[in-house]
């Protein structure tokens, strides 16, 4: 069980720093509710003054499927306990397989009064990005017990992997035939 720190976490910058790429814009996003005006739209339009209102008993969920097994190293969810309180989450829990019926809980994140991001890393007992075909983020209690769920944003991201070899390994040749080459005149 992880507890989650109030740092600044702006998952723009890992963006910008070409480590990772945002992937949920290719998957199908359900949500287990919703008031009208207050869904899947809102939780993704890159607006912190907008947001998905559950409606409904809790867990309320936030279910995202992906047509082809993706890499997920990260998820970012925007919360803000100044503007919602009861409706904040307290407890999330992160659920991660290929389907609705094999999933597995893999991190459970306690929130106390977030505002801003809130940074869910997502990794196998490896340490290494976890391939899935959907992730499942479950919020099981909210403060001051409230009923119903305020979420302003969701990101999801995959690690970039760097394609071709470093030139560091053909800086040292071993051969007069490769030395060579081994400068351009």
């Amino acid at each position: 069980m992880a507890s989650k720190p109030s740092i600044e976490v702006d998952p723009i910058k890992s963006e910008r720093s070409g480590t990772v790429r945002e992937v949920g814009s290719q998957a199908i996003w359900s949500l287990s509710s919703c008031k009208p005006g207050f869904g899947v739209d809102q939780l993704r339009d890159d607006r912190d003054d907008t947001y998905w209102q559950s409606d409904g008993q809790l867990p309320h969920l936030v279910n995202v499927q992906f047509q082809r097994k993706t890499t997920v190293s990260d998820i970012y969810i925007y919360t803000d306990y100044k503007l919602d309180e009861s409706y904040t989450p307290s407890r999330i829990s992160i659920r991660v397989g290929s389907h609705f019926n094999d999933l597995q809980e893999i991190e459970v994140v306690m929130l106390t009064e977030p505002t801003g991001w809130v940074h869910i890393p997502i990794k196998d007992i490896r340490d290494k990005p976890i391939r899935v075909f959907m992730i499942q983020i479950a919020v099981t209690s909210n403060h001051q017990n409230g009923r119903d769920t305020h979420m302003r944003q969701i990101k999801i991201y995959s690690p970039i992997e760097k394609q071709g070899m470093a030139i560091d390994n053909f800086l040292t040749f071993s051969t007069v035939e490769f030395q060579q080459f081994a400068t351009i005149r």
